[in-house]
């Protein structure tokens, strides 16, 4: 049985950091070296650097890393084309590029396979009724998709009766969501949507009406910068208590994750923490020498995934801030690296779904004033 194969065997979050980092190390330098000689712009990177992939890696800290910002501005794929199932953009707004990534079709089934576990371990197998406060426009094209539209395809694999709340003009339907609600309100409802849309169009929407919805028993996960929302005096521990007291939801669940490692998202536990799954680690780096830094010091984000296998998406340098708290011993029981997200680089382009459709909502409010 392969690395791979035995981390999808394990329970998520019940491998402790020395077990899961030799199984990862094998399938890292595997990738490397499958990436290598399969991706020209990746070879010419490593051959720049001087780095073998040939030879053995003694520590998942040194797998190369390439800048994120790469497949924005380079076609990067380790397959031909004829190989492409479906190709994901990044969020961004009118005038950024974008990344595109090439998934095959086992990169595809991987990263389905790797959210199911994540997620089932945090609402159970059982398929819930959902909403999904986004509108049906969003996920109308499968084969070219944004992050956004595979966010909302992804998550919606763990729900029933789907009902997306919004109409195409980004409007709430405030009384078929109420319905919805009513009718379901027996069971666990599974309700998700992007950080700023959620605060926006459903919280803004039920609170500007003067409606008190009961979601006690519900699930929200959400996910996107929280840029816009924190220059509006929205931190996480506000988002939770303000949709406490208006809906009574007390399992709210924040997570990290990027288009360009589908499927290798971090889940927030009930301590306020982003975790590493079992087939996922984070790294933080320092911006001054690039070294590795120590618990508790802040660095940019190095995401490691061994779920890429169509393009070198194994280990990337995002444009993210954080700061690893831990491992094996957060309070929530879940084994792992566990860590902080704080921002984003300095400069660093608007990236998060929420930030980059909140930039949009915003300028355009702007220009009608």
């Amino acid at each position: 049985m392969g690395a791979i194969e035995q981390l999808f065997e394990l329970p998520e979050y019940s491998i402790n950091n020395i077990e899961k980092r030799e199984l990862l190390l094998n399938e890292l330098s595997g990738l490397t070296k499958f990436h290598y000689e399969n991706c020209e712009p990746y070879k010419s990177i490593l051959n720049n650097l001087e780095i073998n992939p040939a030879g053995k890696f003694k520590n998942i800290e040194d797998i190369p890393f390439i800048p994120v910002r790469m497949f924005k501005t380079q076609k990067i794929q380790s397959i031909p084309d004829s190989e492409v199932l479906k190709v994901l953009t990044s969020s961004g707004t009118t005038n950024q590029q974008v990344s595109r990534i090439a998934l095959n079709r086992e990169t595809s089934l991987l990263q389905v396979k790797a959210l199911a576990s994540i997620i089932t371990s945090y609402i159970g197998n059982k398929r819930l009724p959902m909403i999904i406060i986004d509108s049906d426009a969003t996920i109308k094209n499968r084969s070219s998709m944004s992050a956004r539209g595979a966010g909302l395809v992804g998550l919606s694999n763990f729900g029933r009766n789907h009902f997306f709340a919004l109409d195409e003009n980004m409007e709430l339907k405030v009384d078929e969501f109420i319905e919805y609600v009513e009718k379901y309100n027996s069971e666990p409802i599974l309700i998700f949507g992007f950080t700023f849309m959620v605060w926006q169009y459903l919280y803004n929407k039920i609170k500007g009406a003067g409606k008190k919805v009961d979601l006690s028993k519900a699930v929200l996960i959400h996910s996107g910068g929280w840029k816009k929302l924190v220059e509006m005096a929205v931190t996480n521990e506000k988002f939770k208590e303000e949709l406490f007291n208006l809906f009574s939801i007390k399992r709210v669940y924040n997570f990290y994750g990027m288009v360009e490692q589908v499927g290798s998202i971090f889940m927030e536990c009930e301590e306020g923490y982003l975790h590493a799954p079992n087939f996922a680690e984070i790294l933080t780096r320092s911006y001054e020498d690039w070294s590795v830094l120590p618990a508790g010091e802040k660095g940019v984000i190095q995401a490691i995934s061994i779920l890429p296998k169509s393009y070198p998406g194994h280990s990337l340098l995002t444009e993210d801030l954080g700061t690893v708290i831990g491992i094996d011993n957060c309070k929530c029981g879940r084994k792992g690296t566990y860590f902080q997200i704080s921002g984003r680089v300095p400069k660093a382009e608007l990236r998060g779904c929420s930030d980059t459709h909140a930039e949009t909502v915003l300028n355009s409010a702007g220009a009608r004033q």
